[in-house]
């Protein structure tokens, strides 16, 4: 069973690069669509990594967007080819960094550095319980990016000035292979004894303690983990956006990926993925037209004007919270075994009321 599983999802796969090739050669490389794709593989990223932490682990922290900057930064500054850096670092004699590195090598210093500052901040921080850890993880983001835009730091940060001229990206195989990589370990690591420890946690800190199970040492290994790959994501988005800014990672982007988390469901990585994509799907591309006016014959549609969109999504949220509050996957996973549960079920159901 668990053999015709892997094949299966392994063509799944296949099939759906094969959807990127087809796409990326039918429509233009403007599309709306393909940049919903590279977003939403991003955010599904930074998702499911929010999720091994709040939804595996059970610590409720809002310091994304900060692990996030950091990986932007970092990939940006160590990737800005030498000949370019005293065009970005015009204000400061071509910043202090003279040396460009590989894209794959800017995306993993990306995710070490992410994951060494948050052992260090873990190290007080996760005393924290519920409330009080998402206060102080949120405020670390904070100074995070009031510290990157300091000008002191501008040799290396370029201040509250953009950074650009790093290698990006041009086409959607290029975040969807690094992004599924990237979950691929994060469930390897889910089904691993870690991952059983993460969740014991989560149900009952007393009761896995008493199994022996190390908090401190799991709470922070799930801390650097969860880090290491918003920071990775952090990279990806720094390529897709071409420039960077201190500004842009603001305590928004947190609150929209925990949002995803919550759409998708605490604690199921295949949820996370799939409430990415409609997220990104909805709020950028689907009710993009109620922002704007419309005239049918002499009448005109109340509302629709530009910000309107919003507050069509924002209802739509507060609908799908109310009426699914476990999300749309809750804590489960799709599966193909799932899937073929599910027709049988459905089968049976026929025949008896038959």
């Amino acid at each position: 069973m668990k053999k015709r599983n892997v094949i299966i999802c392994a063509l799944l796969y296949l099939a759906a690069i094969l959807a990127i090739v087809v796409l990326e050669r039918i429509l233009p490389p403007t599309h709306i669509a393909l940049a919903v794709l590279k977003k939403g593989c991003i955010y599904s990223l930074v998702a499911v990594s929010m999720n091994l932490l709040n939804g595996f682990t059970g610590l409720f922290s809002l310091g994304q967007a900060g692990f996030m900057l950091i990986g932007a930064y970092t990939y940006a500054v160590l990737t800005i080819p030498v000949e370019a850096r005293d065009s970005v670092y015009m204000y400061f004699d071509g910043g202090i960094i003279q040396f460009s590195v590989p894209v794959f090598v800017g995306l993993l210093a990306a995710g070490l550095l992410a994951a060494v500052l948050a052992w260090l901040i873990g190290l007080p921080v996760l005393r924290l319980k519920s409330d009080y850890l998402a206060i102080a993880t949120l405020g670390f983001a904070e100074i995070i990016r009031a510290f990157f835009q300091w000008d002191k730091l501008g040799v290396l940060t370029n201040g509250s000035n953009m950074l650009r001229k790093y290698p990006t990206f041009t086409t959607t195989l290029f975040p969807f292979l690094v992004c599924s990589a990237c979950i691929a370990v994060i469930v390897l690591l889910i089904h691993s004894s870690y991952g059983r420890a993460f969740r014991a946690i989560r149900d009952d800190e007393i009761a896995a303690e008493a199994m022996g199970i190390n908090l401190a040492k799991h709470k922070r290994l799930s801390f650097c983990i969860s880090s290491f790959f918003a920071g990775v994501g952090g990279g990806l988005l720094a390529m897709y956006q071409t420039s960077i800014q201190a500004m842009t990672f603001k305590s928004a982007m947190t609150y929209e990926i925990l949002l995803i988390v919550v759409i998708g469901g605490l604690g199921s990585v295949t949820g996370s993925c799939i409430a990415s994509f409609l997220f990104i799907a909805s709020s950028e591309w689907w009710l993009r037209f109620l922002d704007t006016e419309m005239t049918i014959g002499s009448f005109k549609v109340p509302f629709l004007r530009a910000g309107f969109r919003k507050v069509v999504f924002s209802i739509i949220i507060m609908v799908i919270v109310l009426f699914a509050r476990k999300g749309i996957m809750g804590d489960h996973e799709f599966s193909i075994d799932g899937i073929c549960r599910f027709f049988r079920n459905l089968g049976k159901k026929k025949e008896v009321k038959s």
